[in-house]
């Protein structure tokens, strides 16, 4: 880093603190001894879902809670337990190595937490989910179910 003064690369760091989004920075140059402040963000790459039809938009918390919320409507589950079950399933998302996720991967996440949370819950988000067509597909997955149960 050069000094934004004299051009000298003679920086030392005064003062660092956070600031919202980054890190702030206060420096002096040791030639000509000025301050000045700077701002250190880190460099993240969004990432991506994949949706059935391939096309790709920015991932958005947002809708994982929302169809959570729908699942577990009037059913014995907090908001706090939903919070709780969304974060996990963000750090599954984010801590993968690769930039872009299917929609299928998020589905089967959200599935797995739901199964864990309410039975009642997992099977309406699964119907919709796996689009079930008629009774007996509701029939299988609610036999699967009570097998891992028992």
């Amino acid at each position: 880093m050069k000094c934004p003064y004299c051009g000298d690369e003679d920086i030392r760091v005064i003062d660092s603190r956070p600031a919202e989004n980054a890190i702030r920075r206060r420096r002096q140059c040791g030639r000509c001894e000025k301050r000045f402040t700077t701002y250190e963000r880190i460099e993240t790459i969004p990432m991506m879902i994949v949706k059935k039809d391939e096309t790709r938009e920015p991932y958005d918390r947002s809708k994982i809670e929302a169809g959570m919320l729908r699942a577990c409507h009037k059913r014995p589950v907090s908001v706090a337990m939903i919070n709780d079950a969304v974060d996990d399933i963000e750090n599954q998302i984010m801590t993968r190595d690769r930039r872009e996720i299917s929609t299928t991967e998020i589905g089967e996440l959200v599935m797995d937490k739901l199964r864990e949370i309410d039975d009642v819950a997992y099977v309406r988000f699964a119907s919709v989910y796996r689009e079930f067509k008629d009774v007996e597909t509701f029939l299988r997955e609610i036999e699967k179910l009570a097998k891992k149960r028992h």
